[in-house]
């Protein structure tokens, strides 16, 4: 213990006197640390517990009571899952229920009292239209509505005509506290008496009361805590219960529970040990160059140790102390700042991020003892390559300040380019079979390979210094001849860069799955206006064309008609029409009744007539289209050929599909039919079925969807072939062609001019998938970009202050003092082009062993999922550009020009 504590009092000493290089060390330690506390700080003020949820899932009550049916029924202790006991009766017809708040009162405790509960979606006035706004039904004022709601200013909305809106909800209608919102069809005008916030959505929301006819449950107290015992009971009248005796104090055995479905999966918990090592990996990389160079710096001090008797142990003790001390000095300042920025920043992840309110100002004292524990880690690890090669130098060599080896050893290149290889197989095999452990090793294998070459490469470069200016020449001399020094900084960019490429790979091939899962329903930017009651009339194209004009570039305007199903006693039933499937091509597996078994996944995975991925379309009006084919260049957009091969079909009374598993002979059978007799809603029977000419497009937005689900798919049909089914042909809306897509300003006006057409009705604009990226992501790949900058001019800096004996003897030489500025900035360029290409190359293996490990858990799963695509970012570039720019400018306007002159001590 004696000689730990004398390296650890030299490297007390050694922090102190030098203190630049102190600091850059801990900047590359307590970066990582820091985010990592400020995520485990943030991610436990938003990780609510139980008691926290049940306040804004049930406010102040004992429990929260939904209503369905009569029935009997099971649930799971939470009461999002539940299941019938037994078939409703009378022929399975369901009778209207809506019980009242006597009769549950009847079915609770005497004292209980209730408060009906409602949430909806309503079309309100905005500010520039028509708009949607979710809607929460609850006396805000009552106290057991406490948590669930809060009011801001004003007061809760007692009367049927008044509303309490939020601050984005008053800023989306163009309201004020006290002034008036009015519905879309302008038949209701609500006082706004309050500004409320519900701490589980801070969005646009509207708060109004619950008359009896709207209530979807209640909030109760009761005298006593509602018991497993008590949900039980209330099961057996058809009640599903959130009981907040329950979910604090979950009975041991509960009796009559229905099991909830798995939760996370371990290939959840594998990708999470993928990402957690190879960030430990990463930041033993970050900050391996700063005790690499100091250890290079301190040469002559640690070699007069070895002259004095010290032996190879003292010196790693030495250096390694350095780790110890750094680490631990980094892991209390980057856990103090992690806490401090995310104390801070709680108001602004709650508002642009989170969009709801954290649970309380708390740590998360085991993460962040973790963390602190890494930072230390890291710091010894750090150490330990240049403890080691501080042990083995060359004791005179470093006495007489002569350098080190000037060449790679070609050992080190061959070992290298073979760890490589070999992390690259190994990190495939882990990614193919969901090891995490094989991808972490082959991935760290494979960086520790680029370590390894890194040198070579330093001297592949310098020896195309001949065919450059002085100051970078000499810069790729200096680099080459002082690769202990430079190597280690280069790896350290390079471990920055890797990280931002791999987020960056992770965020693009996500979002282009996105855009594989979603399906058009029309061309960008279109409109369909759909009528809403065709009795009180029907707009022609040039009233619908004007009104889209004053919000829309509107293109052109066409008509959509449909069939006209048959009407009983004065009222149009339900029907539709759609192509039938061949018996032998149809998938015989279906989720319609429950998951299947894992033996019938397996099955339906081998089944050829099953593997059409899953996906979603944002949306599809007009599902089944009555026309010549007129319409079918504005709906699909398919080729020429396929318009005049469509309309030809259509004109011989056929229809028209996008899936050629559809069409047999040249013909399509189509079915028509309806809800079954007994008015249950519940299942469907075929009324008629006719065989007509049909065509399949071969191009166009439908094409290569497959076969979607019922409702989900479109099918052009002929007015003779609507005739043959015994239907006739309406009017269902119009399609609205744009030369642009509209923002949210323009679809709201667009929204309130429809409202005005006769007939009513309702506008919906495609706007193409959801390729936003998360504000998350966002924010993480900011930061990674940031620690990959802060990297470069740490470990420029670094490389920079062991150049400066170089400098000195520029000094005397008679260098002009602008040759320090150009060659400080040409190291850095050197640094910095060399760790970003290295980067990017480790950065898209990582990518990749990520997106590979997802799409491993897709494995196994019906229906099928689209899995991650390998994208490559276009961040990639921008590193590959940037990060060597930014370095370079920031390290020529940092520099002084003047040129340094010390005593030189050999």
């Amino acid at each position: 213990m004696s000689a730990w504590r004398t390296a650890l009092r030299i490297a007390l000493r050694e922090a102190r006197r030098a203190k630049g290089r102190t600091a850059m060390v801990l900047v590359l330690i307590t970066l990582p640390v820091v985010g990592l506390a400020f995520a485990a700080v943030t991610v436990d003020m938003f990780d609510l517990r139980p008691a926290e949820k049940l306040d804004r899932q049930i406010g102040a009550a004992d429990a929260r009571i939904q209503w369905y049916d009569r029935v009997p029924l099971r649930q799971n202790l939470d009461g999002d899952n539940w299941s019938s006991e037994q078939t409703p009766q009378n022929g399975g017809k369901v009778e209207p229920f809506q019980p009242t708040d006597r009769d549950l009162l009847d079915k609770l405790p005497p004292g209980s009292s209730v408060l009906r509960t409602s949430s909806a979606w309503v079309d309100m006035r905005t500010a520039t239209g028509i708009g949607g706004v979710e809607v929460l039904g609850v006396d805000a004022g009552n106290p057991l509505a406490k948590g669930l709601v809060t009011v801001l200013d004003g007061r809760a909305p007692k009367a049927a005509d008044e509303v309490a809106l939020s601050h984005k909800a008053l800023s989306r209608l163009g309201a004020r506290l006290g002034g008036t919102v009015q519905d879309a069809a302008r038949t209701k005008t609500f006082s706004v008496v309050g500004v409320i916030e519900t701490p589980s959505n801070l969005g646009e929301m509207m708060v109004t009361p619950v008359s009896p006819d709207q209530a979807s449950g209640w909030l109760v107290k009761t005298p006593g805590p509602v018991l497993w015992s008590d949900v039980r009971e209330l099961n057996k009248a058809g009640m599903v219960v959130l009981s907040r005796s329950v979910l604090l104090n979950p009975p041991a055995n509960p009796e009559g529970v229905l099991e909830s479905p798995g939760g996370g999966t371990p290939g959840g918990l594998q990708i999470a040990a993928v990402i957690g090592g190879l960030g430990l990996f990463e930041v033993v990389l970050l900050a391996g160059p700063a005790f690499a160079i100091g250890a290079r710096r301190r040469r002559r001090e640690l070699a007069l140790v070895s002259a004095n008797g010290g032996t190879p142990a003292h010196l790693r003790r030495i250096v390694l102390a350095d780790g110890v001390v750094l680490g631990l000095a980094g892991a209390l300042l980057g856990v103090a700042l992690g806490i401090a920025a995310a104390f801070i920043a709680r108001p602004l992840v709650e508002i642009y991020v989170a969009n709801e309110r954290a649970g309380g100002y708390r740590v998360y004292p085991l993460a962040l003892a973790l963390v602190a524990g890494l930072a230390l880690v890291t710091g010894l690890l750090a150490a330990l390559a240049p403890a080691v090669a501080a042990a083995r130098q060359d004791v005179v060599a470093a006495l007489t300040g002569r350098r080190g080896a000037l060449r790679s050893r070609r050992r080190w290149v061959v070992l290298g380019i073979a760890l490589i290889a070999f992390g690259g197989l190994l990190a495939v095999g882990g990614a193919t079979t969901s090891r995490a452990v094989a991808i972490v090793a082959g991935l760290v294998f494979g960086e520790l390979g680029l370590v390894l070459v890194t040198p070579a490469l330093v001297g592949l470069v310098a020896s195309l210094g001949r065919w450059f200016p002085l100051g970078p020449r000499i810069a790729l001399r200096d680099t080459a001849r002082n690769r202990a020094a430079a190597a280690p900084a280069i790896s350290a960019v390079m471990a920055a860069v890797a990280a931002c490429v791999a987020i960056g790979t992770f965020l693009a091939s996500d979002n282009d799955r996105q855009v594989e899962q979603y399906r058009t329903g029309l061309p960008l930017g279109y409109a369909a206006v759909q009528i809403g009651d065709r009795a009180n009339g029907v707009p022609t194209v040039e009233r619908v064309s004007a009104a889209a004009a004053g919000s829309l570039a509107v293109t052109g305007v066409r008509q959509i008609d449909t069939i006209g199903c048959p009407k009983v006693d004065g009222e149009e039933q339900y029907c539709f029409v759609r192509p039938q499937l061949p018996a032998d091509l149809a998938c015989p597996f279906s989720q319609s009744n429950g998951p299947l078994t894992d033996e019938q996944q397996t099955q339906a995975l081998a089944d050829s007539r099953c593997q059409a991925p899953s996906f979603f379309f944002g949306n599809l009006p007009f599902t089944t289209v009555v026309g010549n084919g007129d319409n079918l260049a504005t709906l699909s957009h398919p080729s020429e050929a396929d318009v005049r091969a469509a309309t030809q079909v259509l004109a011989a009374g056929g229809a028209v599909v996008s899936d050629p598993r559809l069409v047999h002979d040249g013909k399509i059978t189509l079915q028509l039919g309806g809800n079954n007799e007994d008015g249950s809603g519940n299942g469907e029977k075929i009324i008629k079925t006719t065989e007509v000419p049909g065509y399949a497009l071969r191009s166009g937005l439908e094409v290569g969807q497959g076969l979607a689900p019922e409702g989900m798919q479109r099918t052009y049909v002929s007015p003779a072939a609507a005739a043959a089914l015994g239907l006739e042909t309406v009017p269902e809306g119009f399609v609205i062609a744009t030369g642009r897509v509209p923002d949210q300003a323009a679809q709201d006006k667009l929204a309130a001019s429809v409202a005005e057409l006769p007939g009513g009705g309702y506008a919906t604009v495609e706007t193409g998938p959801p390729t936003g990226t998360p504000t998350e992501a966002l924010i993480l790949a900011a930061a990674a970009i940031l620690v990959a900058l802060g990297a470069t001019f740490v470990a420029t800096g670094l490389a920079a202050a062991d150049g400066r004996r170089d400098l000195s003897t520029l000094a005397a030489i008679g260098a002009a003092p602008s040759v320090r500025r150009v060659l400080t900035l040409s190291q850095s360029g050197v640094i910095a082009g060399l760790g970003s290409l290295l980067g990017t190359v480790a950065g898209l293996g990582s990518g990749w062993a990520i997106l590979a490990a997802f799409n491993r858990q897709f494995a196994g799963q019906w229906p099928r999922e689209i899995g991650y695509p390998f994208a490559v970012p276009g961040v990639v570039l921008l590193l590959l550009v940037s990060i060597p720019v930014i370095a370079m400018l920031g390290t020529g306007l940092l520099t002084r020009a003047r040129l340094p002159i010390e005593r030189r001590a050999d």
